[in-house]
């Protein structure tokens, strides 16, 4: 509409029914546009809204685990990173170290080799061993395109399975239908 007088914009305004709103205030002059402020506020409320809501919340996640762990305990923590992992969740790996194990760091190095090794096919080492203090911790991440290829070989695999059973359902069918024209003709 061109530079106006603020008089002359607020009465334009006023006549439109809608509201004068200062865009630059810093500008010389001042930009300002005509518009319904109210609705302007909900449009803006529902893209935060709908930006958040889209947005991903990475958590972080812990397992701890000790120097002289079994091979059970080890294979039940790690299924937990796996699952973990596959949630999407960093993982952060502790291997927590007390009185004379602290002169083998070489053993928990071991172990965070072994998880990590591990849940390979489901994430990365975003940070790898280091030794704070008493304990040594290791960060795995997880990484999209080997979730989205796990997931995409997952369906693969389900939907081979339903085929087999279907498979599996017609030939017994068949088997029936076979078995009762066979009875039928004796």
């Amino acid at each position: 509409m061109g530079v106006r007088p603020t008089p002359d914009a607020l009465r334009l305004a006023r006549e439109m029914d809608l509201d004068l709103v200062e865009v630059a205030s810093k500008a010389n002059p001042p930009v300002v546009r005509i518009m319904d402020y109210g609705k302007y506020k909900y449009e803006q409320s529902q893209r935060d809204k709908e930006s958040r809501r889209k947005s991903t919340n990475v958590t972080v996640k812990e397992m701890k685990y000790r120097p002289k762990i079994g091979q059970g305990d080890f294979d039940t923590k790690t299924r937990k990173v796996e699952k973990f992992l596959s949630e999407g969740s960093k993982v952060k790996v502790t291997i927590m170290f007390r009185g004379r194990e602290m002169q083998h760091p070489e053993l928990g190095r071991r172990i965070l080799d072994d998880v990590a090794e591990t849940v390979d096919y489901l994430g990365n080492v975003e940070f790898g061993p280091n030794l704070e203090g008493r304990n040594m911790v290791m960060v795995l991440g997880p990484d999209k395109k080997k979730l989205a290829a796990l997931k995409k070989a997952q369906e693969e695999e389900a939907a081979a399975e339903e085929a087999a059973r279907e498979a599996e359902a017609a030939r017994l069918a068949e088997a029936e239908a076979d078995a009762a024209a066979t009875d039928e003709e004796e």
